[in-house]
């Protein structure tokens, strides 16, 4: 970085009214352990930087967008960063101060900052994420009135901060790793991978869950990347290197557990594969010395829990319905006329609800269920939308594979995304016998498909955990076409999962908080006590479809549930609830904080009751009725996106 461009205060002519203002005192924390102590300027803290109208977007609407004012304050060798939301500045927000505070950053030491990514869109508002050494970060910050620049500049006359190798616009705070370390530290983004290798303070509120690792069954012998020919595959496996390229692409987007990142995460990556249950025959000295402190204080002294409001196993026991038998042939073939229209598809939706699918019956009943053909399509209808839709395919298809060497060498994002594609799909549910062994063609169909998704829908492309998602489609389909249109019908809905703003996820999380909030108080309100009010530890549920909790024939069976949007295409949230409540006496009795909350809700996976589950979310759903879906901003993901002047769309940044 030159140092002219960092003092370049061009795009902030209000820098020097706003370092005026600010408030005179603030909680800094002072050590690792999380303890804090107040402080006025007065006192020995300066404040070195300030700048008015830095805003967080909650949701994808703009009348929840949340104002407030970033500072930067020296004390001492130290300098800290603080987000302080204004208040009552528009009396028509619907967000309010309770859940503005949510969001509050208050006094982060760069000491505990990794990384700081700037976002330049050619249209649209400059904003940064601010990624944590934990591997977590806080909602992106948009710049109104300009000012990143400055901050930058700022944050370098006090801090070491250096432009990281991989990408221009990401900033490395304090970092003195090797190169090796220093690239997977590239985190420009609250999912990317952190390899700090010791633990770090409990962080607050606002943080942003860190990503969690793309599944590596069986990698040791299939992984490695496809080369130029398509065949050729490394057969050494470089879990390191295989890293590497994921901070390359700028949106990882599968959950990980930011404290359980150590160093021994390049020994051990194939440990992380929770669907297997395998577990870690090494560990380093700083994890053996945590897990020896940890296991001591397995089993706290528990408190008395506050009682559930809603009685909820009564409640699920009067409410929720008990499991049906799934659906067959002869049954599904009485729910259409002569023509091939589905008479009554409520009916049917309600039937898939309650029951599943067999599984040989699931390639027809998916179609539906996405999307894919409507529910009045007649039998000839289908076949004719089949063929278009097959030689449609074939035509976007041919758009990557008549790429030329010379011009994929001049396309670096085509480059990028096909990179990370070949990396994913030799690690995606290979031990499924449909995805395992060597040259397997299905993997090819997985790499294919995913590939012409991403110049279908170029602006969005390929993110991990886009994989995850489409895996299950091609095992049930086992046609190449008709899955590709399947996966584009699931992603006209969970895409915004992916947005590089992260709104999908962020209106998705919000809601689930103000449902908890609405359906048991006593539990919101612990959560909010311990810091746990983002509910980022739920955020790979959200991301994925639970695809990693359950095994893959009940993942398949909640898919087709979750699908017939009965009786709410938000039932995924309440699924949420449900599994909270159930561990609920245990969260609060033990008193978890995030870190453990964390690791907690992570080794429930193969341990979630599917069908006790689903029985008491339909329980929460009735019981929270109208309340229930008024908590839910509109167009939260899965709903279809609205046409709406209020809703902003995601801006690409010109480096990617």
């Amino acid at each position: 970085m030159h140092e002219a461009e960092l003092h370049d205060l061009s795009d902030d002519s209000d820098y020097a009214a706003s370092v005026k203002q600010g408030s005179a005192s603030m909680m800094i924390r002072s050590d690792s352990s999380g303890r804090r102590s107040s402080m006025s300027e007065s006192e020995g803290a300066e404040l070195v930087y300030s700048k008015d109208n830095v805003t967080i977007h909650p949701t994808q609407y703009a009348y929840d967008r949340i104002g407030g004012r970033l500072k930067l304050i020296k004390q001492g060798d130290s300098l800290f960063m603080t987000w302080i939301p204004y208040k009552g500045q528009n009396s028509n927000a619907k967000v309010s101060e309770k859940d503005k505070n949510l969001y509050t950053i208050r006094a982060v030491p760069f000491s505990d900052i990794r990384s700081i990514r700037r976002h330049t869109p050619t249209l649209g508002w400059q904003y940064i994420i601010v990624v944590l050494s934990s591997g977590l970060a806080f909602p992106p910050l948009y710049f109104y009135n300009g000012g990143v620049r400055e901050f930058l500049a700022t944050i370098k006359q006090h801090v070491f901060l250096v432009r990281s190798g991989e990408d221009a616009n990401v900033f490395l705070v304090n970092d003195f790793q090797n190169p090796l370390q220093r690239t997977l530290s590239s985190l420009e983004l609250p999912m990317a991978v952190s390899v700090a290798s010791v633990p770090t303070p409990t962080l607050s509120a606002n943080e942003y869950p860190a990503s969690a690792d793309q599944e590596r069954v069986a990698s040791d012998k299939i992984s490695g990347s496809f080369q130029q020919n398509g065949r050729q595959r490394q057969k050494h496996h470089d879990p390191a290197r295989d890293l590497s390229i994921h901070v390359l692409e700028k949106f990882s987007l599968v959950t990980r557990f930011a404290r359980e990142t150590t160093s021994q995460l390049f020994r051990e990556i194939d440990g992380f594969t929770s669907n297997e249950g395998r577990k870690h025959d090494q560990l380093s000295p700083e994890h053996h010395s945590i897990t020896a402190s940890n296991d001591s204080q397995n089993v706290p002294d528990e408190v008395p829990v506050a009682s559930d409001p809603l009685e909820f196993d009564k409640s699920s026991l009067v409410w929720g319905k008990p499991r049906q038998s799934p659906l067959e042939h002869e049954e599904w073939v009485t729910f259409f006329d002569s023509e091939g229209r589905v008479l009554d598809s409520k009916a049917l939706r309600k039937r898939i609800f309650y029951g599943g699918v067999e599984h040989n019956l699931r390639k027809e009943v998916w179609t539906f269920l996405l999307g894919y053909h409507s529910y009045d399509s007649t039998y000839a209808e289908r076949e004719y939308l089949m063929s278009v839709k097959k030689s449609e395919y074939e035509t976007i298809k041919k758009q990557w594979q008549t790429i030329s060497p010379e011009q994929a060498r001049k396309f670096t994002k085509f480059r990028e995304r096909k990179s990370l594609i070949d990396k994913d799909v030799v690690r995606t549910d290979r031990s499924l016998s449909f995805y395992d062994g060597d040259d397997n063609p299905n993997v090819y169909l997985l790499r294919d498909i995913l590939l012409t998704y991403s110049f279908y829908n170029f602006d969005l492309g390929y993110c991990q955990g886009m994989s995850d998602l489409l895996s299950p489609i091609l095992y049930v389909m086992r046609d190449e076409s008709e899955s590709f249109w399947c996966f584009v019908s699931l992603m006209e809905r969970l895409g915004p999962n992916f947005n590089r703003d992260q709104s999908g996820m962020h209106s998705q999380l919000f809601a689930l908080s103000k449902l908890v909030e609405l359906l048991d108080s006593p539990l919101h309100k612990y959560f909010e006590q311990n810091d746990c009010l983002n509910y980022f530890f739920c955020f790979r549920w959200i991301l994925i479809q639970f695809k990693r909790e359950f095994e893959y024939e009940k993942t398949m069976n909640l898919w087709e549930v979750l699908w017939t949007h009965y009786p709410s295409e938000h039932l995924h949230l309440y699924v949420c609830i449900a599994i909270l409540k159930r561990h609920r006496s245990k969260i609060m009795g033990e008193r978890m904080d995030f870190d453990t909350l964390l690791k907690f809700i992570n080794e429930l996976s193969g341990q979630i009751d599917l069908d006790a589950t689903l029985r008491d979310a339909e329980a929460l759903c009735i019981c929270a009725g109208e309340n229930g879906a008024a908590s839910i901003p509109p167009g939260t993901p899965p709903s279809l996106p609205l046409e709406d002047a209020s809703i902003y769309t995601q801006q690409d940044d010109d480096v990617l």
